[in-house]
């Protein structure tokens, strides 16, 4: 069976999206979803009927936005975070999102075919939060592969 990564990371906004304070942000979102769907290893994201996932609620906190797409790889998703033209707009998000005290992201193994909802994504950024990085969730500071992902059961759950 192929596996594939899933990823999501939330963010608290520090105004309202229709708000002059977040005007460039929303002006940019068309663009950094596009470059997302056009790079190597893309697969999926989260999105609602205005192209983006700025009205999909989680955490039930109406100032919190949730990012969540599904990648090849992890080196795929870096590369996109990292290595493209996205990295200029995440450069500036102190100008929009407060800094989060509790973890923001996480990173798990989903089969392929999979599409990961936000009750899942909130599973695992609640598990990551209060067990740190395991084959469950986990970030780019550490890293685990889809093997041990398969061979880990949390007892947690």
């Amino acid at each position: 069976m192929d596996y594939y990564l899933a990823q999501v990371n939330i963010a608290k906004m520090l105004a309202p999206l229709d708000s002059p304070a977040m005007v460039d942000f929303v002006a940019n979102l068309d663009s950094i979803n596009a470059l997302a769907e056009n790079s190597e290893g893309f697969i999926w994201r989260l999105k609602a009927g205005d192209n983006n996932a700025t009205s999909i609620k989680i955490f039930d906190d109406d100032f919190m936005i949730v990012n969540m797409s599904v990648w090849k790889n992890i080196d795929t998703l870096f590369a996109y975070v990292y290595k493209s033209n996205h990295v200029e707009v995440f450069k500036r998000r102190k100008e929009w999102f407060e800094k989060m005290k509790e973890m923001h992201m996480a990173f798990w193994y989903i089969p392929a075919g999979h599409l990961p909802s936000v009750d899942e994504a909130t599973e695992r950024l609640n598990y990551i939060r209060q067990h740190g990085e395991t084959p469950y969730a986990f970030t780019f500071k550490k890293r685990f592969s889809a093997e041990e992902a398969k061979q880990f059961a949390p007892a947690q759950l």
